[in-house]
């Protein structure tokens, strides 16, 4: 009886415990990252043809103590080396762990090799070499708490390398790893009723191979020409040719009743050569249908009536893609298994809980497991035809209905004007209550411009929620709790629902009050201002990209641009810019240091047909860049942030830096020029000197929106001419 140790990635030990029972391993038990069993050589080489889990089959020879070289070389020694390899033979060594005074596996493996060749120098006078990559005997030494255990590699190679590979995508997914998710997911079962697999993001086709071999019972082993036991004294030639007979008749007769209903999906077409490829020399490329196509626009395949299985890899952020392309992927990932797939079984593997809630599918299992080094989750699902669901509306509670009554009251008040001047974006309270100090800006949608299929209709009303730091006085869960009724009361008052409400927390933190983690979903809306349209982002930033409060500001800079070359500093997602264009303006330019933003401004101008070399955007610090800059512009528009500390420019401080900044932008006016300088700093004063260049006017008063008037401090807004003549005290 042998006694053996098959190896496996963190998180199958059950699995693979399981497996190695079914093959006739009575005694299998897990333990961490592989399986203890006991057997005859026949069960080993079962293990090693068979298993569709494991990374190695080990078969031990000796287990000693070892707490330093001495002792390592003296234990590896012991065993009878001329049992196992030739003389004329060559032999690997792989050395796991460390204790004591074996601390590297690489000295480990050497003084092992020192062992081997010295018995075999001192027996015939020749020693067998060193062949890493497919020696006569792999051998594998482990270290662990001053022990040492020596054993043989019958797999010679990880199990995981079946044979038929022949290129891999940018994320490769171990064959092992495939098969464990096809197992979770009960792929088995539905195999057995006729259900298809599908995999809407296939790369190079490791699900959809590993579970046609599964489906047609055919032995994961059977393509492989290396084995590790092949140059081995003790190989068992016979037994071992018996197994392969055997496998090979039971591939063949599965492979022969092999329905043709594996569907792979993939929008990179080169990846999908290199499935076909795969395929073929699997086998099975007769049986999988491949084929472009992004998962945004996932259907279920033609003629498939009988419900069968979703399942993917998808791109986790860390190998692949950014986070906020990410969200958007995993939400349309989602709808479309709820809108296509209902009556299947889903199962994905993610890197963390952040992209499973992203899908928006409730997981009825959760399943640690290890792709590499990294940690993910394997979630299954069962799809269940959706019905649309009631909304039970909870009671307000008695603060939540006076926030109720008062958005109500804004509401009447405002309603006739927003009306008449088609406001569709607009602010509907704002801490009118002191006890529930929040503000909330209302954003009519026209669409959804994320590059998703959606279902449900346009125009829709959303909500975004910025709470003001609570006073320091009133307990932080008292705060929570008052956040959440004004939360509740405004989906009660404007009749939406809670997931189309963008909500920015704020927790106490060294330093003062600060925004908490913001959402990544990836999710931009369509508005409309002045019958131009805008992106709004309202839930990944902690400004939507349209700011509420410079509307009629924007109405001035495009009633003023008419022929006029305008500069627009500090341009955010350009929405100045885009209305200037709109008014007739003869050039924009738009400066701003973030490339984000920037691109954000290009589609803006995009959704609005404005394009073209006479509006220019310009990635840059706003100083650095006037410093340097040569043109004369006819209108600029400055509205610079509060503070900005950037790697990538000088600090900034708006109140003491608007006049240096203010005298560059003068030095680009045209003569008849003007300029529109806004900032947020509630206690902002204009620098006194700036008068000696400047005619200043306060229009102030004139740039607060009506749905703003209960906070007029908001912003400050000043116009500026240059002085044509000094001053009579210059």
């Amino acid at each position: 009886m042998a006694t053996l140790f098959a190896t496996c990635p963190k998180g199958l030990e059950y699995l693979l415990r399981d497996e190695l029972r079914a093959l006739g391993a009575d005694d299998a038990r897990e333990a961490l990252a592989g399986v203890h069993f006991s057997g005859p050589l026949e069960l080993a080489y079962r293990a090693c043809l068979w298993s569709r889990l494991a990374s190695r089959v080990l078969l031990q020879l000796a287990e000693f103590d070892a707490p330093d070289a001495d002792a390592l070389h003296a234990g590896a020694q012991a065993i009878d080396w001329a049992q196992h390899l030739a003389p004329d033979g060559t032999f690997a060594i792989d050395a796991v762990g460390s204790s004591g005074a074996l601390r590297h596996t690489q000295f480990i493996a050497l003084r092992t090799k020192d062992a081997i060749v010295d018995q075999f120098r001192e027996r015939s006078g020749t020693r067998p070499d060193v062949d890493v990559e497919e020696p006569s005997i792999r051998i594998n030494v482990r270290v662990h708490k001053g022990r040492a255990s020596i054993a043989l590699d019958l797999a010679g190679l990880p199990l995981h390398r079946r044979g038929w590979r022949q290129g891999t995508g940018e994320a490769p997914l171990k064959e092992n790893l495939a098969c464990a998710m096809l197992l979770r997911a009960g792929w088995p079962a539905i195999a057995a009723e006729g259900g298809a697999l599908v995999d809407p993001m296939c790369g190079a086709g490791t699900l959809l191979i590993e579970g046609a071999l599964m489906a047609a019972d055919a032995a994961p082993g059977l393509r492989r020409g290396y084995w590790g036991f092949l140059g081995w004294h003790g190989h068992d030639a016979a037994t071992w040719q018996a197994l392969l007979d055997e496998a090979q008749a039971r591939a063949t007769a599965g492979l022969r009743s092999l329905q043709p209903l594996y569907f792979g999906y993939d929008h990179d077409p080169g990846v999908l050569q290199e499935a076909r490829r795969n395929a073929q020399a699997a086998g099975v490329a007769g049986f999988l249908h491949l084929a472009r196509q992004s998962a945004e626009h996932l259907r279920r395949p033609e003629g498939i009536e009988q419900p069968g299985l979703v399942i993917s890899n998808p791109p986790y952020g860390e190998r692949l893609g950014e986070r906020t392309a990410l969200g958007t992927l995993y939400r349309a990932f989602g709808a479309r298994l709820r809108e296509a797939f209902a009556g299947w079984r889903a199962a994905v593997i993610v890197a963390d809980d952040e992209l499973g809630h992203a899908l928006g599918l409730r997981a009825d299992k959760r399943y640690v497991l290890y792709n590499g080094a990294l940690e993910c989750r394997l979630l299954t699902f069962e799809l269940r035809e959706e019905r649309p669901r009631e909304r039970v509306e909870r009671p307000l509670s008695e603060g939540a209905q006076a926030v109720a009554n008062r958005i109500s009251k804004n509401l009447r008040h405002l309603r006739k004007r927003l009306e008449r001047e088609g406001v569709t974006c607009w602010r509907a309270y704002d801490a009118d209550i002191p006890e529930y100090a929040a503000a909330i800006d209302v954003y009519r949608a026209v669409g959804a411009d994320d590059g998703r299929a959606r279902s449900d209709a346009f125009p829709q009303t959303w909500l975004h929620v910025q709470e003001y730091a609570p006073p320091r006085d009133i307990p932080e869960q008292v705060a929570r709790d008052r956040l959440r009724e004004l939360v509740h009361a405004a989906s009660h008052a404007f009749d939406v629902p809670r997931e189309r409400i963008a909500l920015k927390t704020r927790y106490r933190a060294k330093g003062g009050s600060k925004y908490g983690r913001f959402d990544q979903r990836g999710e931009f809306l369509v508005v409309e201002e002045g019958g131009l349209k805008f992106r709004v982002n309202l839930f990944d930033y902690l400004d939507t990209g349209l700011f509420l409060d410079h509307r009629p500001m924007r109405l001035r800079l495009r009633e003023l641009a008419r022929g006029r070359n305008v500069l627009n500093l500090f341009c955010y997602t350009a929405s100045a810019s885009v209305h200037a264009a709109a008014g007739g303006a003869a050039s924009t330019t738009s400066v701003d240091l973030s490339a984000t933003y920037l691109e954000w401004a290009a589609r803006n101008f995009t959704l609005n047909h404005c394009t073209g070399p006479r509006h220019r955007l310009v990635q840059a610090d706003v100083l650095a860049w006037l410093r340097h800059d040569h043109g004369r512009y006819d209108l600029v528009f400055v509205d610079p942030p509060t503070f900005s500390n950037s790697k990538r420019a000088e600090d900034f401080d708006v109140q003491r830096d608007h006049a240096e900044l203010l005298r560059l932008v003068g030095d680009r006016l045209a003569p008849d020029g003007l300029v529109v300088f806004s900032n947020n700093l509630r206690r902002f004063t204009l620098d006194a000197s700036l008068a000696e260049r400047f005619d200043v006017r306060d229009i102030t008063p004139a740039t607060i929106p009506f749905d703003f008037a209960r906070n007029p401090r908001i912003h400050v807004c000043y116009e500026l001419r240059r002085r044509l003549a000094p001053t009579a005290n210059s």
